[in-house]
C-alpha cells in the first residue's frame, strides 16, 4: 500500500476505532459513560478547578456538550459546578471525593482493561503510536489555528 493510502486508511480508521473504544468504554462501567469519563479526566488536569470552557476546548468538546456532562455528572454526585467568583457567566467544575474514590477503586481494572487493548503492542510499538497520534494532533491544532484567524 503507497503512503497517500495508508494516509487515508488511518484517516478513516481513527472514526470507526473512536466508536469501538466508546462503546468498549460504555460497556466497561455502566455507571459513568466515555464521554464523562473523559471530561472527568479533563478536569483532573487542571491544577484549579478549571472553567467548563476550558475543560471543553481542552478535550475537545463543544461548550453545550461539556455543560450538559457537567450537569449530569452533578446529578450523580461526581463534580460540582459553581459560579466563578469574578465572573457569574462562567462556571467552574470540581471534582468530587466521591468522584476521587470511585475512580480509585477502578484503578486496577482501568489498567487490565488498557492492556487489554494494547495486547500485542511492545514498547516500541506503543511509543511509534504515541509519537504518531501526538503529530497528529500537533497537525490539527494548527490547522484549526490557521482557520480560526481566517474566519
Amino acid at each position: 500500500m503507497d503512503e497517500l493510502r495508508q494516509k487515508a486508511y488511518i484517516f478513516a480508521t481513527i472514526f470507526t476505532l473512536a466508536n469501538k473504544l466508546q462503546t468498549l468504554g460504555d460497556e466497561f462501567d455502566r455507571n459513568i459513560t466515555t464521554k464523562q469519563w473523559l471530561f472527568i479526566i479533563g478536569v483532573s488536569t487542571f491544577k484549579k478547578p478549571p472553567m467548563i470552557s476550558e475543560v471543553a476546548g481542552f478535550i475537545g468538546y463543544s461548550r453545550q456538550n461539556a455543560k450538559r456532562i457537567a450537569a449530569d455528572l452533578q446529578e450523580s454526585g461526581y463534580v460540582t459546578v459553581t459560579k466563578d467568583k469574578r465572573d457569574a457567566r462562567a462556571l467552574r467544575i470540581e471534582l468530587t471525593p466521591k468522584c476521587v474514590a470511585y475512580f480509585e477503586k477502578r484503578d486496577k481494572r482501568e489498567i487490565e482493561f488498557l492492556e487489554r487493548i494494547f495486547a500485542g503492542f511492545d514498547a516500541e510499538l506503543t511509543a511509534g503510536m504515541y509519537e504518531g497520534i501526538f503529530r497528529l494532533g500537533a497537525n490539527l491544532k494548527e490547522i484549526m489555528k490557521l482557520e480560526e484567524n481566517e474566519s
